[in-house]
Protein backbone atom coordinates (compact mmCIF):
# COMPACT_ATOMS: atom_id res chain seq x y z
CA UNK A 1 0.00 0.00 0.00
CA UNK A 2 1.18 3.49 -0.92
CA UNK A 3 2.11 5.64 1.76
CA UNK A 4 -0.55 8.11 2.79
CA UNK A 5 2.39 11.12 2.36
CA UNK A 6 3.39 10.23 -1.02
CA UNK A 7 -0.24 10.08 -1.76
CA UNK A 8 -0.53 13.56 -1.07
CA UNK A 9 2.55 14.13 -2.86
CA UNK A 10 1.32 12.51 -6.12
CA UNK A 11 -2.09 14.34 -5.46
CA UNK A 12 -0.09 17.97 -5.16
CA UNK A 13 2.16 17.30 -8.25
CA UNK A 14 -0.51 16.34 -10.47
CA UNK A 15 -2.30 19.48 -9.21
CA UNK A 16 1.10 21.24 -9.71
CA UNK A 17 1.01 19.95 -13.35
CA UNK A 18 -2.50 20.95 -14.11
CA UNK A 19 -1.49 24.33 -13.09
CA UNK A 20 1.68 24.50 -15.10
CA UNK A 21 -0.49 23.15 -17.97
CA UNK A 22 -2.99 25.87 -17.83
CA UNK A 23 -0.78 28.35 -18.47
CA UNK A 24 1.21 27.72 -20.90
CA UNK A 25 -1.53 25.83 -23.02
CA UNK A 26 -1.05 26.51 -27.03
CA UNK A 27 -4.91 27.42 -26.98
CA UNK A 28 -3.40 30.69 -24.90
CA UNK A 29 -0.83 31.80 -27.51
CA UNK A 30 -2.98 31.10 -29.87
CA UNK A 31 -4.97 33.84 -28.57
CA UNK A 32 -2.08 36.06 -27.99
CA UNK A 33 -1.42 35.46 -31.69
CA UNK A 34 -5.29 36.77 -32.86
CA UNK A 35 -5.19 39.51 -30.63
CA UNK A 36 -1.87 40.66 -31.73
CA UNK A 37 -3.23 40.37 -35.38
CA UNK A 38 -6.26 42.46 -34.65
CA UNK A 39 -4.24 45.64 -32.86
CA UNK A 40 -1.71 45.43 -36.18
CA UNK A 41 -4.83 45.74 -38.05
CA UNK A 42 -6.39 48.34 -36.05
CA UNK A 43 -3.41 50.44 -35.70
CA UNK A 44 -2.86 49.67 -40.20
CA UNK A 45 -6.73 50.82 -40.37
CA UNK A 46 -6.76 54.15 -38.04
CA UNK A 47 -3.05 55.42 -39.52
CA UNK A 48 -4.19 54.60 -43.18
CA UNK A 49 -8.09 56.21 -42.90
CA UNK A 50 -6.02 58.81 -40.64
CA UNK A 51 -4.46 59.44 -43.92
CA UNK A 52 -7.06 59.58 -46.34
CA UNK A 53 -8.95 62.04 -44.39
CA UNK A 54 -5.92 64.40 -44.69
CA UNK A 55 -5.40 64.00 -48.06
CA UNK A 56 -8.70 64.87 -48.52
CA UNK A 57 -8.46 68.20 -46.84
CA UNK A 58 -5.07 68.65 -48.81
CA UNK A 59 -6.62 67.90 -52.21
CA UNK A 60 -9.75 70.60 -50.75
CA UNK A 61 -6.74 73.43 -49.72
CA UNK A 62 -5.33 73.25 -53.15
CA UNK A 63 -8.78 73.09 -55.21
CA UNK A 64 -9.59 76.69 -52.84
CA UNK A 65 -5.87 77.67 -53.57
CA UNK A 66 -6.51 76.81 -57.12
CA UNK A 67 -10.07 78.59 -57.64
CA UNK A 68 -8.08 82.08 -55.80
CA UNK A 69 -5.35 81.57 -58.83
CA UNK A 70 -7.63 81.59 -61.43
CA UNK A 71 -9.61 84.37 -60.26
CA UNK A 72 -6.40 86.24 -60.10
CA UNK A 73 -5.27 85.34 -63.25
CA UNK A 74 -8.70 86.19 -65.13
CA UNK A 75 -8.57 89.51 -63.54
CA UNK A 76 -5.09 90.11 -64.95
CA UNK A 77 -6.09 88.91 -68.05
CA UNK A 78 -8.79 91.24 -68.10
CA UNK A 79 -6.78 94.59 -66.99
CA UNK A 80 -4.42 93.16 -70.13
CA UNK A 81 -6.99 93.78 -72.67
CA UNK A 82 -6.99 97.53 -71.36
CA UNK A 83 -3.77 98.80 -71.22
CA UNK A 84 -1.83 100.24 -73.96
CA UNK A 85 1.11 100.92 -72.24
CA UNK A 86 4.15 98.40 -73.43
CA UNK A 87 5.54 98.58 -70.60
CA UNK A 88 2.48 97.41 -68.15
CA UNK A 89 1.40 95.34 -70.28
CA UNK A 90 4.59 93.04 -70.21
CA UNK A 91 4.18 93.56 -66.47
CA UNK A 92 0.85 92.21 -66.33
CA UNK A 93 1.91 89.69 -68.98
CA UNK A 94 4.26 88.70 -66.61
CA UNK A 95 2.27 88.00 -63.53
CA UNK A 96 0.24 86.16 -65.50
CA UNK A 97 2.73 83.74 -66.50
CA UNK A 98 3.92 83.42 -63.12
CA UNK A 99 0.35 82.91 -62.04
CA UNK A 100 -0.04 80.32 -65.20
CA UNK A 101 3.06 78.04 -63.53
CA UNK A 102 1.71 78.31 -59.76
CA UNK A 103 -1.34 76.85 -61.77
CA UNK A 104 0.35 73.99 -63.25
CA UNK A 105 2.07 73.11 -59.83
CA UNK A 106 -0.86 73.07 -58.06
CA UNK A 107 -2.71 70.49 -60.89
CA UNK A 108 0.49 68.18 -60.14
CA UNK A 109 0.10 68.60 -56.30
CA UNK A 110 -3.59 67.53 -56.11
CA UNK A 111 -2.66 64.52 -58.99
CA UNK A 112 -0.44 63.15 -56.42
CA UNK A 113 -2.82 63.42 -53.93
CA UNK A 114 -5.44 62.20 -55.67
CA UNK A 115 -3.05 59.29 -56.75
CA UNK A 116 -2.36 58.62 -53.09
CA UNK A 117 -5.73 58.80 -52.08
CA UNK A 118 -7.26 56.09 -54.57
CA UNK A 119 -4.70 53.65 -53.53
CA UNK A 120 -4.82 54.13 -50.06
CA UNK A 121 -8.64 54.08 -50.28
CA UNK A 122 -8.23 50.60 -51.81
CA UNK A 123 -6.03 49.65 -49.13
CA UNK A 124 -8.49 50.49 -46.75
CA UNK A 125 -11.27 49.09 -48.31
CA UNK A 126 -9.05 45.55 -48.47
CA UNK A 127 -8.28 46.29 -44.35
CA UNK A 128 -11.85 46.89 -43.38
CA UNK A 129 -12.90 43.42 -45.73
CA UNK A 130 -10.31 41.65 -43.14
CA UNK A 131 -11.99 42.79 -39.49
CA UNK A 132 -14.64 39.82 -40.13
CA UNK A 133 -12.68 37.33 -40.23
CA UNK A 134 -9.54 38.84 -37.87
CA UNK A 135 -12.56 39.25 -35.21
CA UNK A 136 -13.70 35.42 -35.82
CA UNK A 137 -10.70 34.35 -34.85
CA UNK A 138 -10.25 35.88 -31.84
CA UNK A 139 -13.29 34.92 -30.44
CA UNK A 140 -12.81 31.44 -31.47
CA UNK A 141 -9.13 31.38 -29.88
CA UNK A 142 -10.65 33.07 -27.25
CA UNK A 143 -13.74 30.11 -26.56
CA UNK A 144 -10.85 27.00 -27.44
CA UNK A 145 -8.94 28.51 -24.40
CA UNK A 146 -11.76 28.97 -22.32
CA UNK A 147 -12.89 25.18 -22.91
CA UNK A 148 -9.19 24.29 -22.38
CA UNK A 149 -9.48 26.43 -19.06
CA UNK A 150 -12.39 24.57 -17.96
CA UNK A 151 -11.11 20.89 -18.49
CA UNK A 152 -8.15 21.60 -16.33
CA UNK A 153 -10.16 23.81 -14.04
CA UNK A 154 -12.39 20.61 -13.79
CA UNK A 155 -9.22 18.39 -12.71
CA UNK A 156 -7.91 20.68 -10.35
CA UNK A 157 -10.98 20.97 -8.63
CA UNK A 158 -11.63 16.98 -8.54
CA UNK A 159 -7.71 16.98 -7.06
CA UNK A 160 -9.24 19.15 -4.37
CA UNK A 161 -11.40 17.49 -2.86
CA UNK A 162 -9.28 14.50 -2.73
CA UNK A 163 -6.69 16.75 -0.69
CA UNK A 164 -8.63 17.32 2.39
CA UNK A 165 -8.74 13.50 2.77
CA UNK A 166 -5.37 12.93 2.01
CA UNK A 167 -4.04 15.72 4.33
CA UNK A 168 -6.28 14.38 7.09
CA UNK A 169 -4.07 10.57 6.83
CA UNK A 170 -0.96 12.51 7.22
CA UNK A 171 0.21 12.73 10.80
CA UNK A 172 0.09 16.21 11.82
CA UNK A 173 4.48 16.53 12.80
CA UNK A 174 4.57 15.05 9.64
CA UNK A 175 2.38 17.17 7.56
CA UNK A 176 3.90 20.07 8.92
CA UNK A 177 7.22 19.24 7.84
CA UNK A 178 5.64 18.34 4.42
CA UNK A 179 4.12 21.63 3.67
CA UNK A 180 7.67 23.22 4.76
CA UNK A 181 9.25 21.53 2.33
CA UNK A 182 7.18 22.32 -0.36
CA UNK A 183 7.38 25.86 0.02
CA UNK A 184 11.34 25.21 -0.93
CA UNK A 185 10.67 21.93 -3.35
CA UNK A 186 7.85 20.95 -5.66
CA UNK A 187 8.57 17.29 -4.57
CA UNK A 188 8.76 16.75 -0.65
CA UNK A 189 8.36 13.52 -0.48
CA UNK A 190 9.76 11.10 -2.47
CA UNK A 191 10.98 7.15 -2.43
CA UNK A 192 14.51 5.64 -1.93
CA UNK A 193 14.95 3.80 -5.18
CA UNK A 194 17.67 1.58 -4.52
CA UNK A 195 20.47 4.08 -3.45
CA UNK A 196 19.26 7.26 -4.77
CA UNK A 197 16.70 9.53 -3.85
CA UNK A 198 13.94 10.52 -6.22
CA UNK A 199 13.79 14.18 -5.27
CA UNK A 200 17.04 14.91 -5.33
CA UNK A 201 18.66 12.21 -7.85
CA UNK A 202 21.27 11.76 -6.29
CA UNK A 203 22.72 8.72 -4.25
CA UNK A 204 23.37 7.93 -0.26
CA UNK A 205 26.58 6.37 1.04
CA UNK A 206 26.16 3.23 2.48
CA UNK A 207 26.69 4.89 6.05
CA UNK A 208 23.71 6.87 4.64
CA UNK A 209 21.58 4.24 3.63
CA UNK A 210 22.14 2.39 7.01
CA UNK A 211 21.31 5.77 8.91
CA UNK A 212 17.91 6.41 7.26
CA UNK A 213 17.33 2.79 7.56
CA UNK A 214 17.51 3.12 11.21
CA UNK A 215 15.82 6.10 11.32
CA UNK A 216 12.35 4.69 8.84
CA UNK A 217 12.34 1.50 11.26
CA UNK A 218 11.57 4.27 14.13
CA UNK A 219 9.35 6.16 12.06
CA UNK A 220 7.18 4.23 10.21
CA UNK A 221 9.51 3.29 6.77
CA UNK A 222 10.43 7.50 6.68
CA UNK A 223 13.61 9.44 6.83
CA UNK A 224 15.18 12.38 5.63
CA UNK A 225 17.42 12.77 2.79
CA UNK A 226 20.87 14.12 4.21
CA UNK A 227 21.31 15.84 0.71
CA UNK A 228 18.66 17.78 0.55
CA UNK A 229 16.46 16.97 3.48
CA UNK A 230 13.19 15.69 1.63
CA UNK A 231 10.66 13.23 2.98
CA UNK A 232 12.71 9.91 2.21
CA UNK A 233 9.53 6.94 1.94
CA UNK A 234 11.42 3.29 2.19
Amino acid sequence: MSNPVLELQAADTMADQLRHRRETLAEREAVQAAKNALLRWNTARTATRRRVDELGGEIQRIEDDAATLDKQRTRLQGQLKTVIAPREAEALMHEIATLTTRRGEFDEAELMAMEEQTRLESELADLLAQEESLTADYLGAEAALAAAETDIDGELARIADRLGGLRGAVDKALLKQYDRLREHFVVAAANLSGTRCDGCHLDLSAAEIDEVKDTAANRGGLADCPHCGRILVL
